[in-house]
């Protein structure tokens, strides 16, 4: 069986071709126009306020979370190495980007309707969480493949942290907006500035928190835009829509058929499968977590996401340097073996101990924020996840461009979608199960400290050219 190819030029043939740096700065700001899906909704504002004021009590939400998180991963491992595979034969990327972009903006104004004592606001969160999830992770898949057309592979590391830290800049902008305008505090009625709530937003039926949707869904809507306008698009192959996807799927089997010839890249897949497993349910239930067992807040919360939130953004800019000068590898295993220690460091928390035996006096409502030894623990753990998480995302980004074939990287990084995605509803799931079974949200992260080993183990193996 003979390798098909696309009428698209190789990357390396794309040398003294690379656009403009305002193409490039364009490009940068489909990261700052989606980061708000996943730090407003998934982690720091709605899925707490999911957990804590939509579901019957934290568990039983960390539970329903995890298993639409869970739905979402398994749709998106399924179609996403296809949809790649489909795209590089039909050339262009940005049609891709607007149709499952809408998907994800549509889903996150959906949320607006999951309001406290509303009938259908369990399902309706569940299944627009899920809707967007799918939209904003498909949207990225193409925005990745457009990479090895922007810089010299040199650069490939600095892009990619680049492109990790301003959308960190634009989620913790977003937070800031929806903290100290938007969401007020039930006992004070006041925002984290002190303010009454913009549009009057009641604090009671948690609008402020609900409204995180709707601002997602501007956001990029209003952000995509520099992309769409100055970034090049992949020319078209003249292929029909049928004609691309025969091919692309042919690609896809030839791929998957031919895998030992492309030793390294299956291999670091596996191991992206394994830890991007780990670290969607860290952040997923990160948020939840503290939810419950500590009894945050959205403002407590909130406060929390923003100093993670800069520490990922410092993260981020200095994990791209040293991908450049030291390599993804290093960057990755040094990121997994942060993440092992600080689950381990989670787990032996509760309100009132520390290090598993230790006792600690738990948190009390007046005593201010991140009164207690558990508080202060768990947060500076989070603090040290938000540090090597951006690194870790963006070097194993430039890593598989190091590795892809040539003109073959909208497959391939449909086929990194589905490493970090195939099982992706495997972590969500387990911890849905255990915490549902041992009524206590401690357990269900248990899991987490096996998956990043294993993706450390398997990573060790993969040889990185440069």
């Amino acid at each position: 069986m003979t390798a098909v190819t696309t009428d698209a030029p190789p990357e390396s043939s794309l040398a003294g071709a690379y656009p403009p740096r305002r193409s490039v700065v364009a490009w940068l700001f489909f990261d700052w126009a989606c980061q708000p899906f996943f730090t407003l909704i998934t982690t720091f504002v709605f899925a707490p306020y999911f957990a804590a004021r939509l579901a019957a009590n934290p568990a039983e939400g960390q539970a329903l979370w995890g298993y639409a998180t869970g739905l979402a991963g398994l749709t998106i491992a399924l179609a996403s190495p296809v949809l790649g595979a489909i795209a590089d034969a039909s050339g262009p990327k940005k049609p891709w980007i607007a149709a499952f972009g809408a998907m994800m903006a549509l889903a996150s104004a959906a949320l607006w309707w999951a309001a406290p004592g509303v009938p259908f606001a369990v399902p309706l969160a569940l299944v627009a969480f899920a809707i967007g999830t799918i939209g904003a992770e498909f949207a990225t898949v193409f925005n990745n493949s457009m990479m090895p057309r922007l810089v010299p592979p040199e650069k490939l590391g600095r892009l990619s942290g680049t492109g990790w830290a301003t959308g960190y800049v634009g989620g913790l902008i977003s937070l800031v907006v929806t903290l100290g305008l938007l969401a007020g505090s039930p006992e004070t009625g006041r925002t984290l500035m002190g303010l009454v709530p913009l549009f009057g937003l009641d604090p009671v039926t948690a609008a402020g928190d609900r409204a995180a949707g709707p601002l997602t869904a501007l956001w990029f809507v209003v952000f995509v835009m520099p992309m769409f306008l100055l970034t090049p698009d992949v020319p078209a192959t003249g292929a029909s829509l049928r004609e691309a996807a025969g091919r692309g799927v042919r690609a896809l089997a030839n791929t998957i058929a031919h895998a030992r010839r492309h030793g390294a890249v299956m291999r670091f897949l596996l191991a992206n499968m394994v830890y991007q497993d780990g670290l969607v349910a860290l952040f997923a239930f990160g948020g939840i977590y503290a939810a419950g067992v500590f009894g945050w807040g959205t403002i407590e919360i909130g406060i929390f996401g923003i100093l993670l939130t800069i520490t990922g953004t410092i993260g981020a800019f200095v994990g791209g340097r040293l991908d450049d000068a030291i390599g993804s590898k290093p960057v990755i295993l040094g990121a997994l073996g942060v993440l092992i220690t600080c689950c381990i460091g989670i787990l032996s928390l509760s309100s009132d101990r520390v290090l598993f035996i230790v006792p600690a006096e738990p948190p009390q409502p007046a005593d201010g924020l991140y009164a207690s030894l558990p508080e202060k623990v768990y947060l500076g753990l989070g603090l040290l996840i938000g540090l090597v998480a951006g690194p870790m995302q963006a070097a194993s980004r430039s890593l598989l461009v190091r590795l892809a074939p040539e003109g073959r990287a909208g497959e391939f990084f449909g086929l990194f979608a589905l490493s970090g995605k195939v099982t992706s509803f495997l972590a969500p799931t387990m911890v849905a199960v255990a915490t549902q079974a041992s009524g206590t949200q401690t357990a269900g992260l248990a899991v987490l400290v096996l998956f990043f080993g294993s993706g450390a183990v398997i990573l060790a193996g993969v040889n990185q050219r440069t």
